[in-house]
């Protein structure tokens, strides 16, 4: 029975696909009750089961918690009447943008999915999601994003609309002793990395430049090791269970002995599903996207280039 059941953090975080930092906050903002067990931070099943329906909105469930998929149903019928649309995607700027849309959109109820751009457009496909967000490279053409688009959204119709730009790069080990300053050193005899899962923004972008660079894959010890999310990748450099990693800058200033090496900036672009459900929010979101006060506020987490935010970049 669920009353017997109870989860570490670590569990918690995986059902959840989030990281253990924000189970962390849940449980320090009281969202989420908690106890210790010995050095261990335990949460029970019956608890976990509250927290997820309220954060849907809906009428709470006697059956025990399963393990959930990737992506939220979208035909879940929420008590209060409103709609849900799926917004999938890791940075927190997604968090801030579901918080705008449920205070200035009517009708809609924004739910968060925590999916790698790659499986976010195949989801966005099948009809599992709404908005999803992607950093795509394309080596060839040097052009995020767009490429990818048009080919997994064949025969769709949606707006591409940009959130932000941020640097991507390297995590390395504090002080750089290898002495990793581009991506021809990943070649780099002895090496050993850890990966992203296949699909995500950071995982298409090594694979691009490795494939660039003409650097094998499989002469790279760990390439094979994946984590999940930037900031587990680099964690895993700091704790040096890695020397290299890609990411974002903004987990290395989270994540302490770990340096970032910034090689590339990176369009960060929202896909917004133009289905007849959601045309009637669509400009209200593109609205929110160009406004001060959403603009001002990722400012303030810093990090961020809003040059190009709420700019239409394609649209079919």
């Amino acid at each position: 029975m669920s009353s017997h059941i109870s989860y570490t953090t670590e569990e918690i975080a995986n059902l959840l696909k989030v990281s253990k930092l924000t189970v962390y906050d849940l449980i320090k903002k009281g969202e989420l009750p908690s106890y210790r067990v010995g050095k261990q931070m335990r949460v029970d099943a019956e608890d976990l089961e509250s927290y997820k329906q309220r954060a849907k909105g809906v009428v709470r469930s006697s059956q025990p918690i399963q393990a959930q998929s990737s992506l939220p149903a979208t035909s879940q019928v929420l008590t209060s009447g409103a709609r849900p649309i799926i917004i999938t995607g890791q940075d927190i700027s997604l968090d801030i943008l579901a918080r705008h849309i449920e205070r200035n959109v009517s009708g809609v109820r924004p739910l968060r999915a925590y999916s790698g751009s790659m499986d976010s457009l195949i989801a966005m496909y099948r009809g599992e999601s709404d908005i999803v967000s992607t950093h795509l490279l394309d080596g060839d053409s040097g052009e995020y994003n767009l490429p990818y688009i048009r080919r997994v959204l064949v025969s769709s119709s949606y707006v591409v609309v940009n959130l932000l730009t941020r640097w991507a790069g390297m995590f390395v080990q504090k002080g750089n002793p290898l002495n990793l300053n581009s991506w021809a050193d990943l070649n780099q005899p002895g090496l050993k990395m850890v990966n992203r899962e296949k699909g995500s923004g950071a995982r298409v972008l090594l694979d691009e430049q490795l494939r660039l660079h003409g650097i094998q894959a499989s002469q790279i010890a760990g390439y094979d090791s994946e984590a999940s999310n930037h900031i587990g990748v680099a964690s895993k450099v700091a704790s040096g269970e890695a020397h290299v990693g890609v990411g974002i800058e903004k987990a290395a200033a989270i994540v302490s002995n770990v340096d970032f090496i910034p090689l590339i900036q990176e369009r960060y672009d929202l896909v917004l599903m133009k289905k007849a459900e959601n045309r009637h929010w669509i400009e209200s979101v593109i609205t929110i996207l160009q406004s001060e006060e959403f603009q001002n506020e990722l400012r303030a987490i810093g990090g961020y280039d809003l040059s190009l935010t709420g700019q239409v970049l394609y649209e079919i």
